[in-house]
């Protein structure tokens, strides 16, 4: 036997096999994602449509904080006990995270133009789209700088806070172009993270990572909608 052209086959094969199972996690993460984005659109279309739901908001305006707080707990739910749930349960979770999502978001409908709404998400959907392209073929270690984007970001939440009570327009303008940053590198991380944990986990729980996968990059592309809207949004 050829032992050289034995280990050639063998090595051709496991490439081979990492390759078809990298494409068919990624498709199922970034088909989650989509989905979770048509659900949060459809629930934000309906909620800013629906009258009940409007003068439900301006007579309990503390609902929108509600929301903001059951989606903090519905993603501590679903990254914290992912690897005790069923994958049925993982995206079940994840669409109603969606929903909350979409029903927060309602309010962006009369703050800002429907034009640049739709321009800034055509934006942010190239962006996003250039920096997981990156993410997944670049050869370059990119957890140092996950790390420090991480950092960064419970910096930028900080700070937002505290502007909360300024209102300062400058420091406004300076969070939104940081979080934009912030957003653009953690996406291509967060793409590396799931190809690596792609290829290690496995094949029983590839479904849990599709799910938080999808979580990971629906939250990048959300947060980086919403600081280029504050950037480039034409108001009301």
């Amino acid at each position: 036997m050829d032992l050289n052209n034995f280990y050639n086959n063998v090595t051709q094969t496991v490439d081979s096999n990492q390759s078809g199972r990298l494409t068919l996690v990624m498709r199922q993460v970034f088909l989650k994602m989509t989905l979770g984005l048509i659900v949060s659109a459809l629930a934000a279309m309906f909620a800013a449509t629906s009258g009940v739901y409007l003068n439900f908001l301006s007579a309990h305006t503390g609902v929108i904080w509600i929301l903001f707080l059951l989606e903090i707990g519905l993603v501590l739910a679903i990254s914290g006990a992912i690897n005790k749930l069923s994958s049925t349960a993982a995206s079940l979770l994840f669409y109603l995270f969606a929903v909350v999502n979409g029903l927060a978001l309602t309010p962006i409908f009369y703050i800002y133009t429907a034009s640049s709404i739709f321009k800034t998400f055509f934006i942010s959907a190239g962006v996003f789209g250039a920096m997981t392209i990156y993410g997944y073929f670049t050869t370059k270690d990119l957890t140092r700088i996950g790390t420090f984007l991480i950092m960064a970001l419970f910096g930028l939440i900080i700070v937002s806070i505290a502007n909360f009570f300024f209102h300062s327009s400058a420091l406004e303008f300076g969070i939104s172009a940081a979080g934009v940053l912030i957003f653009i590198g953690l996406t291509a991380w967060d793409t590396q993270r799931i190809k690596q944990m792609a290829l290690y986990t496995p094949d029983e729980s590839l479904g849990k990572v599709a799910t938080i996968g999808a979580l990971n990059l629906y939250l990048d592309f959300i947060n980086l909608f919403i600081y280029l809207l504050r950037l480039l949004g034409n108001r009301n």
